[in-house]
């Protein structure tokens, strides 16, 4: 990766790490973004007791990490592989993923332009930084037309040459989850109430789409760009639909379906 962030991550922080070394209580992994070493303890590994840590972890593997603690005088990086929840885990996979992907496209057009590609990457990221953290969230505005290379500070031929790739390779694109919504109500007018909170769900974000399946069950779907979208809208919806349910004096509970 070209990706580089100058520094020490923040706590709380989730970093794409590569496993070093596996000791009895204790994990070495690479910082991939920061080119730095952190360390996982045994208790951070998993929940519960750990008989045999590689069954969590083996050299190279590629893991999500949440930063515990950074001491920058010694250079010492604590990090948790079990705070790490699969919604946290994919967002971030799927960051890195759309990164890879606009660096690829740097690439090309570095090719095409017959530049070197380091000093191509550094002049855009140089030139885009008071707006964007990440190449790809650029492009993807780029390719949509809510941005353009140019008056972001760009050379015009390296702006031409890089627009064209990106409206080749990125695409809008969207993902699909979802869960189980479950709404009770014993009121007299308790039909009305369940109504009144899947209105309140659908208003939350017009991406949500909503199916009976009987015995007070609904299926809860929604579709957008990224995991950390779609989970927010799926959050605020199922939770407007049980507040209001719960605001009646009924009851509301939401199981969120396995990938």
């Amino acid at each position: 990766m070209l990706l580089h962030k100058e520094g020490f991550p923040e706590d709380d922080e989730l970093v794409l790490c590569t496993v070093t070394s596996v000791q009895y209580h204790s994990v070495f992994v690479n910082l991939d973004e920061y080119g730095k070493t952190g360390l996982i303890h045994i208790s951070e590994i998993a929940p519960g007791r750990i008989r045999n840590m590689r069954d969590f972890v083996t050299e190279g593997k590629k893991i999500v990490c949440k930063v515990l603690g950074v001491n920058r005088e010694r250079g010492h990086i604590d990090l948790s592989l079990r705070r790490v929840n699969e919604s946290q885990r994919r967002t971030k996979i799927d960051e890195i993923k759309h990164e890879q992907k606009a660096e690829k496209i740097v690439e090309l057009a570095a090719k095409s332009l017959g530049v070197d590609i380091k000093s191509l990457y550094r002049e855009i990221i140089e030139k885009i930084s008071k707006d964007y953290h990440l190449l790809y969230p650029c492009f993807e505005d780029v390719s949509g037309g809510k941005a353009s290379l140019a008056e972001l500070g760009i050379q015009k031929n390296a702006a031409n040459v890089l627009d064209e790739a990106i409206k080749q390779r990125i695409k809008e694109a969207e993902v699909e989850i979802g869960g189980k919504l479950k709404l009770t109500s014993y009121s007299p007018n308790g039909i009305d109430i369940i109504k009144g909170s899947l209105k309140k769900a659908q208003e939350a974000d017009k991406k949500i789409r909503i199916i009976y399946e009987g015995g007070g069950n609904y299926k809860i779907k929604v579709n957008a760009p990224s995991y950390k979208e779609a989970e927010d809208v799926l959050k605020k919806a199922t939770n407007a639909a049980i507040e209001h349910i719960k605001s009646e004096k009924g009851s509301g509970e939401f199981e969120r379906a396995e990938a």
